[in-house]
């Protein structure tokens, strides 16, 4: 007996969901640095004043972007190059039209930015909301108790 080969081709990928897989993955890469104690503050894993420091890391002592948040950023736009890469390369599996794949490309890199960018300015002020309202006064809160105690 011969084995019969399936000569099916691949699927085309989903130009949103995988602009928003890739986007979604580089907005929490650019702003992990606010997210990550935001999320460990809110679960009780992790105090105010801890937080806070944390997050200072990534900024400068004036309040402006520091190293770490610009690694942060560049580790974002290459998962969103990454992102790009990947599709460029899954697309050119399943299509042969080079205007359609041109296309989808051009359609997947401003879907990926549009997401991407929105995602990291919506988590960054989330956290900025969510530091002034609940872990600045917490860390002031355990200051306090900290004098009261010495």
């Amino acid at each position: 007996m011969e084995k019969q080969i399936d000569q099916t081709q691949e699927k085309e990928p989903n130009i949103f969901k995988w602009a928003l897989k890739f986007a979604a993955s580089a907005g929490v890469a650019g702003i992990i640095c606010c997210v990550a104690p935001a999320v460990l503050f809110m679960f009780g894993l992790m105090g105010g004043i801890y937080a806070i420091s944390f997050a200072d890391f990534f900024y400068a002592e004036d309040g402006s972007v520091g190293l770490g948040s610009w690694i942060l950023r560049g580790a974002a736009v290459l998962i969103g190059i990454y992102g790009i890469y990947l599709y460029r390369k899954k697309q050119n599996q399943c299509s042969i039209d080079p205007k359609r794949k041109r296309k989808n490309i051009i359609l997947v890199t401003i879907t990926m930015v549009v997401l991407g960018v929105g995602i990291f300015l919506t988590l960054e002020k989330w956290s900025s909301w969510y530091f002034d309202k609940h872990i600045v006064p917490a860390q002031q809160e355990e200051y306090r108790q900290r004098e009261l105690q010495n």
